[in-house]
């Protein structure tokens, strides 16, 4: 019987979209949430951090959703390696920059300068995606 239920779920498909969505919302869960332990500890010196989760985490993860949902002849490997790319890239760079913001330690220049690279090659990749489709 657990069978018969198993196999009547169908698999979906990986969706581009809805993941560009989910990670650019789980972002800005986190990026407000540093924006508001921020207001109240009057410890700002994250500020960085919290504007990169929200630009590049937030809205620039959801406008990629966007234009996956409006051309979706778009989605392909080049776009999940995109995404991929960026998101990687963000959390890399991110971690990087809040360790040198919090320690001063130059152990974290090189994750954030990687992560750096990381998401201007997903812009770039992104920038290659719309001329070629839009």
């Amino acid at each position: 019987m657990a069978t018969q239920f198993i196999a009547a779920e169908p698999v979906k498909p990986f969706r581009l979209p809805a993941a560009c969505f989910k990670i650019g919302s789980f972002t800005a869960l986190i990026g407000v949430s540093l924006g508001i332990y921020m207001g109240i500890s009057h410890d700002h010196s994250l500020a960085p951090v919290h504007v990169h989760l929200n630009l590049i985490g937030w809205v620039s993860m959801f406008l990629f959703g966007l234009f996956y949902k409006a051309h979706p002849a778009a989605i392909g490997k080049v776009a999940i390696a995109q995404v991929l790319l960026s998101a990687l890239g963000y959390i890399a760079m991110l971690s990087g920059l809040a360790g040198l913001l919090i320690t001063a330690h130059p152990a974290f220049q090189p994750l954030t300068v990687i992560g750096s690279l990381m998401v201007w090659a997903g812009f770039v990749l992104f920038a290659f995606i719309v001329a070629r489709v839009a």
